[in-house]
């Protein structure tokens, strides 16, 4: 995966910003005071141990979970009490680390679904087929088509989804996050249980919809290995909090770092604990 060609750094316009962010469950501290900022198309890669509350950061910036206190903006917008609906209608889109697509859905019907709250003409809509509706549809359709065109996967938009492989699948998740044109998309674990290949097609799904399309990217990942390769800055917590922030070189070889993956060679190719 190494050896791609130097490419400028991420715009200094910050279209994510996380403040002081902190959440407990039930007494036990999971973020306390996270800072980060996202780039316009840039790639940040959060990392840390199990239980490091990376999954927790994400919940917290989409909406899923309220802070206890903090401020998040996505493009100067408050995201903080706002529902999931909400903030992603306004441009956050996100996958997570166990898959969710639609049994008894095709590709195609799975990746329109990304479109679902855009679709709503009401039940009279559904029962009578209203033109406007039926165009709504074929206008998803086309987009569902064209995404699925982007990430490789066109061929495949009349199998039933969950037919597909582990690693395909993971791929229409990112092709249904896709479909609504998030400016930031948050990535769970994109590369759990994929193997070294897909993983290679991960790392240059992630380049091209930062470089073609301008998406800045959140990425979570255990798999060091990609993380240090895609990433523009990585991130990492440890116990909720913010011990390190830098460029992958020099998160390699941070002290801190090093420490909290108990001495882990973070050159190696091997998943993180």
């Amino acid at each position: 995966m190494g050896g791609a060609p130097a490419r400028p750094g991420p715009s200094s316009v910050s279209r994510l910003v996380v403040r002081d962010v902190a959440i407990a469950f039930g007494g036990v501290v999971a973020l306390d005071g996270v800072d980060l900022e996202l780039g316009a198309a840039e790639i940040r890669g959060v990392i840390g141990p199990n239980g490091a509350g990376k999954t927790t950061l994400l919940n917290v910036i989409c909406g899923i979970n309220p802070p206890d206190r903090g401020e998040i903006t996505l493009d100067a917008l408050p995201l903080v009490g706002l529902k999931p609906s909400v903030i992603a209608a306004h441009g956050l889109g996100r996958t997570f680390q166990a898959t969710q697509l639609f049994r008894g859905m095709t590709v195609l019907e799975n990746v329109m679904t990304g479109l679902h709250g855009r679709l709503d003409e009401g039940v009279l809509g559904a029962v009578f087929r209203s033109r406007r509706l039926c165009d709504a549809e074929a206008q998803a359709a086309a987009r569902a088509r064209e995404v699925l065109a982007f990430v490789g996967m066109e061929k495949f938009e009349e199998r039933l989804a969950t037919e597909l492989s582990f690693g395909q699948q993971r791929v229409i998740e990112i092709a249904r996050a896709l479909i609504s044109e998030p400016r930031v998309l948050l990535l769970d674990e994109p590369a759990v249980g994929l193997s070294l290949n897909r993983i290679v097609e991960v790392d240059s799904l992630m380049r091209r919809i930062r470089d073609e399309r301008g998406v800045s990217i959140l990425l979570i990942e255990h798999v060091i290995r990609l993380v240090m390769d895609v990433s523009d800055r990585i991130t990492v917590l440890s116990h909720g909090r913010k011990i390190a922030e830098g460029r992958p070189e020099a998160i390699r070889i941070d002290a801190a770092v090093i420490e909290a993956y108990l001495g882990k060679d973070l050159h190696a190719g091997s998943p993180a604990p």
